[in-house]
């Protein structure tokens, strides 16, 4: 399973960088060709599933997620979220870390191991440099965005 990771500092309180990144709906408008369903009732916690609908009509596919830690930031201490992807396509999981930046500013670190099922591992470094720049726009997007 390819995984990879990405550091971003954002002129942001951890509390808004957090908001921004883990407000799941916000996603399809940082994903082109993506729709998010939120499965379980608001509020986000451990356990919230989400369904992340991308391509287009027979050649789209669900990433369906999973939240399995859910520890916003409080305070001066940073927050992590996991993910785990249990879809039919895409498995692996993902780690949103919101932490203290210097001067005020907020430190994200995302962390991700993804597996396109079916596809042999011949394809792990395309998958790690797609899924690199994909994400790393996404949340560039996102934390841009209030």
């Amino acid at each position: 399973m390819p995984t990879f990771s990405f550091a971003r500092t954002a002129p942001l309180p951890l509390d808004e960088t957090w908001r921004r990144l883990t407000e799941w709906s916000r996603h399809a408008d940082a994903v082109p060709l993506t729709r998010i369903r939120v499965l379980t009732p608001a509020p986000t916690r451990e356990g919230t599933r989400f369904v992340a609908r991308s391509g287009l009509g027979p050649f789209a596919f669900d990433d369906v997620m999973e939240v399995t830690v859910w520890r916003p930031p409080a305070g001066d201490e940073g927050g992590l979220c996991r993910l785990e992807k249990r879809g039919r396509v895409i498995l692996g999981w993902a780690e949103i870390e919101v932490l203290p930046g210097p001067g005020g500013r907020s430190r994200v670190v995302w962390r991700e191991e993804l597996r396109v099922r079916f596809l042999p591992r011949a394809f792990d470094g395309a998958v790690r440099s797609v899924s690199l720049r994909m994400f790393g726009r996404a949340a560039n997007r996102l934390l841009r965005q209030g």
